[in-house]
């Protein structure tokens, strides 16, 4: 069943053909829908990330609950900064990369706090408006400071904010 088929399956000599550009766009579907249930939809985990964040205060979300380890709060701005990273990446942009975009948060009030998570979804609308425009042929190209290809740096989203979702959804339980 050639709908059942990956496109990123089939051989790139063999990708041209018309019934190739329908698994490319079944491919890209599929890539937003993983990001949309991994941010507020129905992940087969069960738990999506707006669902933990929005039961936060401000002073939850800055709470370090070690050490030398990140709040949820750190960790969502790593994931936006990451996120708008990646969508530059992925629209020709070459940029450079500080650091791990971990840093401190310095204003934990509750204003801040909301103003975090509207720039959170801000990237999410930002990541579904380029996916639907996505081209078929940039999928292949290779960012030129590490060589992996536009499509490898959407699956590391979308694998980053899994990840990430995770780790906030455990914090969660302990602030």
């Amino acid at each position: 069943n050639m709908a059942a088929i990956s496109y990123f399956a089939i051989p790139f000599k063999n990708r041209k053909a018309k019934n190739y550009n329908s698994l490319f766009m079944k491919e890209m579907k599929r890539i937003t829908k993983l990001l949309d249930d991994i941010y507020e939809g129905s992940p087969w985990i069960d738990v999506n990330l707006t669902a933990t964040l929005e039961k936060l205060s401000a002073v939850q979300a800055a709470k370090k609950v070690a050490t030398q380890r990140n709040t949820i709060w750190e960790k969502v701005n790593h994931l936006i900064t990451w996120r708008l990273n990646v969508l530059q990446r992925i629209q020709d942009k070459t940029i450079s990369s500080p650091a791990n975009y971990f840093s401190p948060v310095r204003d934990s009030s509750e204003e801040a706090w909301l103003n975090t998570l509207d720039k959170l979804e801000d990237s999410q609308v930002q990541w579904r408006l380029v996916l639907k425009k996505f081209k078929k042929k940039d999928l292949e190209k290779t960012y030129p400071t590490n060589s992996m290809s536009d499509y490898d740096h959407i699956l590391g989203i979308v694998q980053q904010d899994a990840y990430h979702r995770c780790q906030i959804v455990l914090l969660a339980k302990v602030v």
